[in-house]
């Protein structure tokens, strides 16, 4: 059962789930945009098993605050101030699509504390067409302010943030959901070339992929997230 808490981060209260031995190595999860920790639940419980797992609400999302100041920089930022204010060093980092990009931007800024990255169907850095979504009814468990705010960054994501994958230092995977995923698929290719010790793995799920095939999903992750070993150096890019 995950323990529900909260941490203030430069005066924004930043919600997360805790799982896990507390003695085991720190595995900090992000999710995409529109969603909340609750997401990762279908999979926290086979990582918590050999990590101490921290799985966040990102501001503007669940129960964490909902300033109205948002950019992907921010989310960043919020992720070293969690990991300051909790004392944690380095850490693996897993993000799903938005929360991908937080991660990648994290890992390009602050390689120091990443020991190991995961993407899921994250898109490449690369500008595309812009488009208004259409806020949904009712009442909503995000800040569609934020949603509009993060759309825009990313159709219009800033040059640098291309360049500068390759200053990731992080063994990372980057795990593509197929031709069942809106993301392009060659874009994921790609960002994952442009990563220094990047490797891709596709399973053909979808954009959701830690949900439509969770069991597949983790076991991937699991063999390269394990001590080299372990069994985590022979993973290669393939397709499961």
């Amino acid at each position: 059962m995950a323990d529900h808490r909260s941490v203030d981060v430069a005066g924004v209260r930043l919600a997360y789930q805790v799982s896990g031995p507390p003695e085991a190595p720190p595995l900090v999860l992000l999710h995409a945009l529109g969603e909340d920790a609750a997401d990762w639940d279908v999979v926290v419980p086979v990582f918590a098993r050999r990590w101490r797992v921290y799985a966040l609400d990102l501001r503007g999302h669940g129960r964490s605050d909902w300033p109205g100041d948002y950019s992907l920089q921010a989310m960043r930022d919020d992720v070293l101030g969690f990991l300051d204010a909790l004392a944690l060093g380095r850490v693996d980092l897993i993000g799903h699509s938005m929360g991908g990009i937080v991660a990648y931007l994290f890992a390009e800024e602050y390689p120091q504390r990443v020991d190991r990255l995961v993407l899921e169907d994250v898109p490449v850095p690369r500008p595309r067409e812009q488009s208004t979504p259409t806020r949904p009814d009712g009442k909503l468990t995000f800040d569609w302010e934020m949603v509009l705010a993060v759309r825009r960054q990313v159709d219009t994501s800033d040059p640098e943030w291309l360049e500068r994958l390759s200053k990731i230092t992080a063994e990372t995977l980057v795990v593509a959901g197929g031709q069942g995923s809106h993301v392009p698929q060659a874009g994921i290719a790609e960002l994952a070339g442009r990563v220094p010790q990047g490797r891709v793995v596709t399973i053909p799920a979808g954009h959701l992929i830690h949900n439509t095939a969770p069991t597949v999903f983790a076991e991937v992750v699991l063999r390269f997230l394990r001590p080299s070993g372990d069994g985590c150096s022979a993973l290669k890019s393939e397709t499961t």
